[in-house]
Protein backbone atom coordinates (compact mmCIF):
# COMPACT_ATOMS: atom_id res chain seq x y z
CA UNK A 1 0.00 0.00 0.00
CA UNK A 2 1.43 3.30 -1.20
CA UNK A 3 1.82 6.61 1.09
CA UNK A 4 -1.12 8.27 1.70
CA UNK A 5 -2.75 11.32 3.50
CA UNK A 6 -6.16 12.45 4.24
CA UNK A 7 -7.83 15.76 5.84
CA UNK A 8 -11.62 16.54 5.96
CA UNK A 9 -11.93 20.35 5.47
CA UNK A 10 -13.10 20.77 9.24
CA UNK A 11 -9.81 19.89 10.51
CA UNK A 12 -11.17 17.71 12.73
CA UNK A 13 -10.50 14.17 11.17
CA UNK A 14 -7.63 13.26 9.16
CA UNK A 15 -5.43 9.45 8.54
CA UNK A 16 -2.10 9.44 7.42
CA UNK A 17 -0.09 6.44 6.07
CA UNK A 18 3.97 6.07 5.66
CA UNK A 19 6.17 3.80 5.13
CA UNK A 20 9.70 5.43 5.43
CA UNK A 21 13.03 5.19 5.11
CA UNK A 22 13.39 8.41 7.21
CA UNK A 23 12.02 10.42 9.39
CA UNK A 24 9.35 12.96 8.12
CA UNK A 25 6.41 14.83 10.95
CA UNK A 26 4.30 17.08 9.01
CA UNK A 27 4.70 20.84 10.58
CA UNK A 28 2.28 21.30 13.47
CA UNK A 29 2.74 19.64 16.19
CA UNK A 30 0.23 20.84 18.48
CA UNK A 31 -3.47 19.73 17.36
CA UNK A 32 -7.13 20.45 18.57
CA UNK A 33 -7.54 17.06 17.89
CA UNK A 34 -6.60 13.78 19.70
CA UNK A 35 -3.82 12.14 17.72
CA UNK A 36 -3.51 8.28 17.72
CA UNK A 37 0.01 7.45 16.38
CA UNK A 38 0.24 3.57 15.85
CA UNK A 39 4.16 2.05 14.78
CA UNK A 40 3.55 -0.85 12.79
CA UNK A 41 7.02 -1.38 11.98
CA UNK A 42 10.81 -0.37 12.81
CA UNK A 43 11.25 1.37 16.13
CA UNK A 44 11.36 5.04 16.67
CA UNK A 45 12.01 7.87 19.59
CA UNK A 46 9.17 10.29 20.57
CA UNK A 47 9.16 13.28 22.19
CA UNK A 48 6.18 14.24 23.95
CA UNK A 49 5.54 17.23 26.22
CA UNK A 50 9.35 17.20 27.98
CA UNK A 51 10.28 13.85 27.82
CA UNK A 52 12.13 11.45 25.32
CA UNK A 53 11.03 7.71 25.02
CA UNK A 54 11.49 4.84 22.53
CA UNK A 55 8.72 3.54 20.57
CA UNK A 56 8.43 -0.66 19.46
CA UNK A 57 6.16 -2.23 16.91
CA UNK A 58 2.97 -2.57 17.95
CA UNK A 59 2.96 0.41 20.18
CA UNK A 60 0.01 3.32 20.52
CA UNK A 61 0.47 6.36 21.72
CA UNK A 62 -2.77 8.75 21.78
CA UNK A 63 -1.88 12.35 22.80
CA UNK A 64 -4.64 14.79 23.95
CA UNK A 65 -5.08 18.39 22.14
CA UNK A 66 -2.72 20.87 22.48
CA UNK A 67 0.29 19.09 23.78
CA UNK A 68 3.95 19.38 21.91
CA UNK A 69 5.28 16.51 20.54
CA UNK A 70 7.88 15.18 17.47
CA UNK A 71 9.28 11.73 16.41
CA UNK A 72 12.92 12.25 16.83
CA UNK A 73 15.58 10.29 14.27
CA UNK A 74 16.55 7.06 15.12
CA UNK A 75 19.34 4.98 14.68
CA UNK A 76 16.95 2.74 12.81
CA UNK A 77 14.78 5.56 10.43
CA UNK A 78 13.12 2.94 8.60
CA UNK A 79 9.64 2.32 10.03
CA UNK A 80 5.80 1.92 9.17
CA UNK A 81 2.89 4.25 10.87
CA UNK A 82 -0.40 5.21 10.78
CA UNK A 83 -1.30 8.29 12.21
CA UNK A 84 -5.19 9.26 12.85
CA UNK A 85 -6.45 12.50 14.23
CA UNK A 86 -9.87 13.12 15.79
CA UNK A 87 -11.48 15.75 17.08
CA UNK A 88 -13.70 14.30 20.76
CA UNK A 89 -16.75 15.90 19.37
CA UNK A 90 -17.47 12.05 17.22
CA UNK A 91 -16.57 10.47 20.54
CA UNK A 92 -19.54 12.57 21.84
CA UNK A 93 -21.77 12.23 19.12
CA UNK A 94 -22.10 8.30 19.64
CA UNK A 95 -22.28 7.92 23.38
CA UNK A 96 -23.06 10.34 25.77
CA UNK A 97 -20.98 8.38 28.67
CA UNK A 98 -17.75 8.95 25.95
CA UNK A 99 -15.78 10.24 28.76
CA UNK A 100 -16.60 7.29 30.95
CA UNK A 101 -15.61 4.52 28.60
CA UNK A 102 -12.63 6.25 27.23
CA UNK A 103 -11.63 7.68 30.70
CA UNK A 104 -7.50 6.78 30.29
CA UNK A 105 -7.87 9.53 27.29
CA UNK A 106 -9.13 12.21 29.31
CA UNK A 107 -7.26 11.93 32.76
CA UNK A 108 -3.56 11.58 31.21
CA UNK A 109 -1.68 13.99 28.74
CA UNK A 110 -0.70 11.18 26.68
CA UNK A 111 -1.18 7.02 26.58
CA UNK A 112 1.16 4.52 26.05
CA UNK A 113 -0.17 1.21 24.71
CA UNK A 114 2.33 -1.51 24.57
CA UNK A 115 -0.44 -4.57 23.71
CA UNK A 116 -0.08 -8.01 24.31
CA UNK A 117 -1.05 -10.61 21.41
CA UNK A 118 -4.72 -10.20 21.25
CA UNK A 119 -5.19 -6.60 21.34
CA UNK A 120 -2.47 -6.38 18.79
CA UNK A 121 -3.96 -8.35 16.58
CA UNK A 122 -7.29 -6.26 16.71
CA UNK A 123 -5.53 -2.87 16.59
CA UNK A 124 -3.68 -4.47 13.40
CA UNK A 125 -7.25 -5.70 12.15
CA UNK A 126 -8.31 -2.00 12.58
CA UNK A 127 -5.41 -0.26 11.37
CA UNK A 128 -5.59 -2.31 8.19
CA UNK A 129 -10.02 -1.58 7.89
CA UNK A 130 -9.24 2.76 8.45
CA UNK A 131 -6.64 2.18 5.85
CA UNK A 132 -8.58 0.31 2.97
CA UNK A 133 -11.48 2.64 3.79
CA UNK A 134 -9.53 5.74 2.89
CA UNK A 135 -7.65 3.89 0.08
CA UNK A 136 -11.11 2.63 -1.45
CA UNK A 137 -13.73 5.92 -0.38
CA UNK A 138 -16.77 3.90 -0.84
CA UNK A 139 -19.79 5.79 0.27
CA UNK A 140 -19.50 6.83 3.85
CA UNK A 141 -15.74 6.07 4.17
CA UNK A 142 -15.31 9.09 6.31
CA UNK A 143 -18.02 7.94 9.11
CA UNK A 144 -16.94 3.69 8.67
CA UNK A 145 -13.20 4.80 9.04
CA UNK A 146 -14.68 7.36 12.37
CA UNK A 147 -16.10 4.43 13.89
CA UNK A 148 -13.13 1.63 13.44
CA UNK A 149 -11.33 4.98 14.78
CA UNK A 150 -13.35 4.77 17.90
CA UNK A 151 -12.98 0.91 18.53
CA UNK A 152 -9.45 1.01 18.48
CA UNK A 153 -9.90 4.09 21.21
CA UNK A 154 -11.52 1.92 23.43
CA UNK A 155 -9.39 -1.51 22.83
CA UNK A 156 -7.11 1.22 24.08
CA UNK A 157 -8.11 2.48 27.15
CA UNK A 158 -9.26 -1.15 28.28
CA UNK A 159 -6.16 -1.77 28.06
CA UNK A 160 -4.91 1.24 30.43
CA UNK A 161 -7.61 0.73 32.37
CA UNK A 162 -6.80 -3.25 33.36
CA UNK A 163 -2.62 -3.03 33.06
CA UNK A 164 -1.18 0.01 34.42
CA UNK A 165 1.19 2.16 32.88
CA UNK A 166 4.44 1.03 33.03
CA UNK A 167 6.64 4.41 33.81
CA UNK A 168 9.23 4.45 30.27
CA UNK A 169 13.13 5.11 30.88
CA UNK A 170 14.58 7.77 29.35
CA UNK A 171 17.26 6.56 26.15
CA UNK A 172 20.42 8.13 28.34
CA UNK A 173 21.11 10.58 31.07
CA UNK A 174 21.46 13.19 28.13
CA UNK A 175 18.07 12.71 27.64
CA UNK A 176 16.89 13.49 31.47
CA UNK A 177 19.07 16.03 31.53
CA UNK A 178 17.17 18.11 28.85
CA UNK A 179 14.05 16.96 30.16
CA UNK A 180 14.64 18.85 32.88
CA UNK A 181 15.88 22.28 30.75
CA UNK A 182 12.66 21.76 28.97
CA UNK A 183 10.19 21.39 31.86
CA UNK A 184 11.75 24.88 32.66
CA UNK A 185 11.01 26.44 29.60
CA UNK A 186 7.33 24.96 30.05
CA UNK A 187 7.02 26.50 33.08
CA UNK A 188 8.54 30.48 32.73
CA UNK A 189 7.85 30.48 28.93
CA UNK A 190 6.58 33.94 29.82
CA UNK A 191 9.65 35.12 30.45
CA UNK A 192 12.97 36.40 28.59
CA UNK A 193 14.84 32.70 27.81
CA UNK A 194 17.75 32.39 25.71
CA UNK A 195 20.41 29.28 24.95
CA UNK A 196 22.95 31.29 27.13
CA UNK A 197 20.45 31.89 29.48
CA UNK A 198 19.78 28.30 30.28
CA UNK A 199 23.02 26.88 29.35
CA UNK A 200 24.09 29.35 32.40
CA UNK A 201 21.00 27.83 34.61
CA UNK A 202 21.83 24.06 34.02
CA UNK A 203 25.52 24.84 34.08
CA UNK A 204 26.06 23.12 29.86
CA UNK A 205 27.90 25.11 27.23
CA UNK A 206 25.66 26.63 25.86
CA UNK A 207 26.90 24.35 22.79
CA UNK A 208 26.33 21.40 24.31
CA UNK A 209 22.53 22.49 25.16
CA UNK A 210 21.70 23.43 21.66
CA UNK A 211 22.97 19.96 19.84
CA UNK A 212 21.40 18.01 22.30
CA UNK A 213 18.21 19.84 23.09
CA UNK A 214 17.78 19.09 18.89
CA UNK A 215 19.28 15.77 19.36
CA UNK A 216 16.51 14.96 22.33
CA UNK A 217 13.65 16.35 21.14
CA UNK A 218 13.44 17.05 17.53
CA UNK A 219 13.41 20.85 18.03
CA UNK A 220 15.91 23.25 17.90
CA UNK A 221 15.99 25.69 21.04
CA UNK A 222 14.34 28.80 19.30
CA UNK A 223 11.49 26.28 17.89
CA UNK A 224 10.85 24.66 20.46
CA UNK A 225 10.06 28.10 22.88
CA UNK A 226 8.34 29.57 20.02
CA UNK A 227 6.04 26.55 19.76
CA UNK A 228 5.17 26.46 23.57
CA UNK A 229 4.64 30.29 23.68
CA UNK A 230 2.13 30.02 20.58
CA UNK A 231 0.50 26.54 22.08
CA UNK A 232 -0.51 29.00 25.34
CA UNK A 233 -1.30 31.51 22.90
CA UNK A 234 -3.75 29.49 20.73
CA UNK A 235 -5.29 28.58 23.81
CA UNK A 236 -5.81 32.47 25.21
CA UNK A 237 -7.61 33.36 21.88
CA UNK A 238 -10.09 30.32 21.74
CA UNK A 239 -11.07 30.58 25.34
CA UNK A 240 -10.60 34.11 26.19
CA UNK A 241 -11.28 37.78 24.69
CA UNK A 242 -8.20 39.21 25.52
CA UNK A 243 -6.65 41.39 22.90
CA UNK A 244 -4.10 40.09 20.60
CA UNK A 245 -1.50 42.84 21.66
CA UNK A 246 -2.01 41.03 25.50
CA UNK A 247 -2.06 37.82 24.77
CA UNK A 248 1.78 38.51 22.76
CA UNK A 249 2.83 40.04 26.05
CA UNK A 250 1.88 37.52 28.29
CA UNK A 251 3.34 34.23 26.33
CA UNK A 252 6.56 36.36 26.52
CA UNK A 253 6.56 37.97 22.64
CA UNK A 254 8.13 41.43 23.24
CA UNK A 255 6.53 42.69 19.76
CA UNK A 256 2.87 41.81 18.65
CA UNK A 257 4.15 42.13 14.90
CA UNK A 258 7.07 39.39 15.72
CA UNK A 259 4.01 37.51 17.94
CA UNK A 260 1.91 37.85 14.56
CA UNK A 261 4.83 36.46 12.00
CA UNK A 262 6.21 33.33 14.67
CA UNK A 263 2.13 32.39 15.29
CA UNK A 264 1.26 32.12 11.54
CA UNK A 265 5.17 29.95 11.09
CA UNK A 266 3.77 27.66 13.71
CA UNK A 267 -0.23 27.14 13.29
CA UNK A 268 -0.29 28.14 9.29
CA UNK A 269 -2.89 30.77 10.63
CA UNK A 270 -3.14 34.43 11.77
CA UNK A 271 -3.66 34.66 15.24
CA UNK A 272 -7.26 35.81 15.03
CA UNK A 273 -8.57 32.64 12.87
CA UNK A 274 -8.48 30.72 16.55
CA UNK A 275 -10.89 33.41 17.80
CA UNK A 276 -14.29 31.40 18.45
CA UNK A 277 -16.95 34.29 18.11
CA UNK A 278 -15.08 34.93 14.34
Amino acid sequence: MGDFQFDNREGTFSVSYRKALSHHMPISHFHSTYEIFYLMSGKREFFIKDRTMVINEGDVIIISPNILHRTTNTEMPKHERLIVNIHDNYMASVNDSYRDILQPLFENEYIIVKCLLQDRLSIEALAQSIMQEMQEKKPGFEMYAQTLVLQLLIICCRHVNQNSMEPLESPSPMHERISEVVRYMNNHYMHELSLQLLAEKFFVSPYYLSRFFKEATGFTFVEYLNSVRIKEAKKLLELSSMKVSLIAKKVGFGSVTHFGRVFKSVTGHAPLYYRKDK
